[in-house]
């Protein structure tokens, strides 16, 4: 008899430890034991398996702009890297533009162009050209002008380009009552080629409904009242509009730190002065300066394409004086607006 009370206290001992052991498991294996184990709002770090795509700086549709920031831009993206510089971001400065060879003087004066197929290579030109000629090549040269432009292709006449040039002007001395207007000018009636420029100085610098610039740096322009007694409008890109063909910015770094009250206008500015804006890609530009950065063409315009430009900060928080865009038709057939972003990494969407 006792030993069969020893026996059942055994086994009773050993089911007792046996269900000790049990709930110790269960609590383990469901994490009721250890408060980190708990669901919590705040996100833990992934655990290891596929990697996950990094975050991009594409800017969400639904994106809003918080109450301190510039007009146009939301929040900034956690992912974003701020751009401090065109030149350390990838864009042209004065690193990579302007001439690659040694040059030679000319004092040209203001002179003519009249015979196509002209090249004029390493050349230091203390004057202007004007191109009554097609098919011209201006490359790996430097233009000091003192006229109303630096180059100006003639209507009526096509093919020009300006490559590796650097292309600027003596402030004060200009016919505009000191000032001087367009760097490079495009009359003619199809579409020209600027690359890899070094532009400064000129009103207007480039000035053309058609073309093709790209790889150019623009800055450094100069505010200046012209013969009417008024501050000239002050623009790195200006379009008037009216334009046949199609005019692509891609790629350029574009200034304009001339004061408002001084003419500042645009770095891009897409107006419709002669007729309806239609037909322009600005993609993948450094924009900075103006009362806007970019005058977007108006209620009319149709086939404008702005991708992939950053909107910088280096003059003002919103990049131009009273924010990144403006005139900007979102409803205008064609008109496609896409992953531009503020330098510090904010998206810029245009006001409605």
């Amino acid at each position: 008899m006792l030993r069969n009370r020893r026996r059942l206290g055994a086994w009773l001992l050993a089911a007792v430890v046996l269900v000790v052991v049990l709930v110790l498991y269960d609590a383990d294996r469901t994490g009721v034991s250890d408060p980190k184990a708990a669901p919590s709002a705040t996100p833990s770090a992934a655990l290891p398996g596929p990697a996950t795509p990094a975050p991009t700086i594409t800017p969400s549709p639904s994106a809003t702009p918080s109450p301190s920031a510039p007009p146009g831009t939301g929040e900034p993206s956690p992912s974003a890297t701020a751009c401090t510089s065109p030149g350390a971001c990838g864009y042209p400065d004065a690193n990579s533009t302007g001439p690659r060879t040694a040059l030679e003087r000319h004092d040209t004066g203001n002179m003519s162009v009249k015979k196509d197929g002209t090249v004029i290579k390493g050349w230091d030109i203390r004057g202007s050209l004007d191109i009554y000629a097609n098919d011209v090549t201006i490359i790996d040269s430097r233009i000091t002008s003192t006229n109303w432009w630096g180059i100006n292709l003639r209507p009526g006449y096509s093919g020009l380009k300006v490559l590796h040039t650097t292309i600027t002007a003596v402030p004060g001395k200009g016919p505009d009552n000191g000032g001087v207007n367009y760097a490079v000018s495009n009359m003619g009636g199809s579409s020209i080629e600027v690359g890899w420029c070094d532009i400064s100085v000129f009103g207007n610098a480039l000035s053309m409904g058609q073309g093709d610039l790209h790889d150019n740096y623009v800055h450094a322009l100069v505010a200046f009242r012209n013969q009417g007694g008024e501050w000239q409008h002050i623009d790195a890109v200006i379009s008037g509009g009216g334009n046949k063909g199609r005019l692509t910015v891609r790629h350029n770094t574009l200034l304009n730190s001339t004061p408002v009250d001084k003419g500042a206008t645009a770095a891009v500015g897409l107006f419709a002065d002669t007729g309806v804006v239609s037909s322009v890609v600005v993609e993948d530009n450094w924009l900075a300066g103006g009362a806007y950065a970019l005058y977007g063409g108006g209620p009319g315009a149709t086939g404008i394409q702005v991708t992939g430009n950053v909107f910088s900060t280096q003059y003002h928080p919103a990049s131009g004086a009273y924010g990144p865009v403006t005139a900007w038709n979102a409803g205008g057939a064609g008109n496609v607006w896409k992953n531009n972003r503020m330098s510090d990494g904010r998206p810029v969407d245009p006001a409605p």
